[in-house]
């Protein structure tokens, strides 16, 4: 996941990056103006950006519904026999910049020569997203935020909630006879209520269940025509994401009045939910965020998890009923790390760092259904790229699933084959589902524990050993 508000809040955004074609409703040509450059004549990649482009982002959008959006790359890769063309997308001139040499290229360079880019109605669903944007000291600050409490202590408490979790899910939820677990519906409600609590300390269910709903509408409406009329998806989103907001606020001015009223407990962070870090690090610490950009963080990294999360470990149980063999080798693997805990013992983050091969099986699924198709940035110079001239304003687009799919790094790519990450494993570059360089997503470690703790309780639960090898999951 690139970073956006955050890295994890990328995941949820990329989510528009195929739909946002019908933007052209309101911006349908891109004007001369916005394809001309202060440097006089320039040689352009490869690529059509006049006439008809409308075509160019309707196949887009017509290839992500199929997911098969990587064919949209690696179709004008192969017809320009370049891995960089120019295209008109979302209404706008747009250079697509494909491969493991791409990655490397954009991620090595992502403050000197880009900056990230969203369309407008992403700032009326999230207030203030291309204002934080814009402020690359307050983007390093969020960053620094982020890898602080999703890394070292603060991951190991993460995981306690984690197990605990999806524990008690197995424990009490009704099976109505059914021997088989309904991975997709668990891991739903486990996503969510995770990042409830440790995002925003939510646990009452009632509360959960409420911001659930608002969520699935904003969701709709993120992949809908952005026009805010009643009876739209876009105006539902609209309505739902006020709603969203404003429980988060009062979520936000309960820990202020605590941290006001000299309540170290609550001041100190020990809470464990990002509410509290966020308030005690604005005043305290020169993160310096306003209530409502503190909301628009949360809101991503909530709905960025809870997306991702759930649609990583609904794809991984489908891997592991169509391949036996690969389920017997992760149920081995996780029998082992569950023998060496006592009846009661919760799963600690050394357990994590030793679930190697099932680790394996979530990359693969992984590259082959990365939770984003990949991100858009906007050049804040001209610059030059394997001979061509990028410039200044236009839109650069890189897709993840171009890479992931193609040959020259993955043999046989539609294959699934967790091998491919043994040894020193895929190409710099190559798979980047967390994006890379110094720009990786910082909740990385807390995805991967996320689906290996839902994984290792699963398959080592008595209902989950009867789920398999057999096709009956449902997922």
């Amino acid at each position: 996941m690139e970073v956006a508000m955050s890295d994890i809040a990328l995941l949820l955004l990329s989510l528009t990056s195929c739909f946002l074609f019908l933007y052209l409703i309101t911006n349908l040509f891109p004007t001369r103006k916005s394809q001309s450059t202060s440097s006089g004549k320039q040689l352009l990649p490869p690529g059509k950006t006049d006439w008809p482009f409308f075509s160019e982002t309707l196949d887009f959008y017509s290839k992500y519904q199929k997911n098969v959006v990587q064919k949209f790359v690696m179709e004008r890769c192969k017809r320009y026999s370049s891995k960089i063309f120019k295209t008109s997308l979302i209404g706008q001139p747009v250079i697509v910049i494909s491969g493991a040499e791409g990655n490397k290229f954009l991620f090595s360079n992502q403050t000197d020569l880009f900056k990230h880019w969203f369309p407008s109605s992403i700032d009326k669903l999230f207030p203030n997203t291309n204002e934080v944007l814009a402020d690359v000291s307050k983007v390093q600050a969020m960053r620094k935020f982020l890898t602080s409490i999703l890394k070292g202590d603060a991951l190991r408490e993460h995981v306690r909630i984690l197990d605990a979790t999806i524990k008690q899910q197995l424990h009490t939820d009704d099976w109505n006879g059914e021997q088989v677990i309904k991975v997709g519906e668990m891991s739903r409600r486990y996503s969510f209520a995770t990042g409830c609590k440790i995002f925003l300390g939510i646990e009452d269910q009632k509360k959960v269940d409420g911001l659930e709903e608002l969520i699935k509408l904003i969701l709709i409406g993120l992949t809908s025509i952005p026009i805010n009329f009643p009876g739209t998806a876009f105006h539902r989103a609209m309505k739902s994401s006020k709603k969203v907001f404003k429980q988060i606020d009062a979520e936000i001015r309960q820990r202020k009045i605590e941290y006001n009223m000299g309540d170290q407990a609550a001041s100190s962070g020990a809470r464990n939910d990002f509410v509290s870090y966020l308030v005690q690090s604005t005043r305290d610490h020169g993160l310096f965020l306003t209530d409502v950009q503190i909301a628009t963080l949360l809101t991503g990294l909530l709905i960025g998890s809870y997306w991702g999360i759930h649609a990583t470990i609904t794809n991984v149980f489908k891997h592991l009923a169509d391949f036996p063999q690969v389920y017997d080798l992760v149920l081995k693997e996780q029998e082992e790390i569950s023998s060496s805990k006592g009846a009661n013992e919760t799963l600690q983050w050394e357990d994590v760092r030793k679930m190697k091969y099932s680790w394996k099986v979530v990359c693969e699924t992984l590259r082959l259904f990365p939770t984003e198709v990949g991100g858009f940035k906007e050049a804040i110079t001209d610059f030059n790229y394997e001979g061509y001239t990028i410039p200044q304003g236009w839109k650069i687009h890189w897709n993840i699933n171009a890479t992931h799919h193609n040959p020259e790094y993955f043999p046989n790519p539609e294959k699934f084959d967790p091998s491919r990450f043994e040894g020193d494993g895929p190409a710099p570059y190559a798979f980047v589902p967390f994006g890379g360089g110094v720009r990786m997503c910082p909740g990385n470690e807390y995805a991967r524990s996320a689906i290996l703790i839902f994984l290792h309780n699963v398959v080592t639960n008595p209902v989950g050993k009867k789920t398999f090898p057999v096709n009956r999951i449902n997922a």
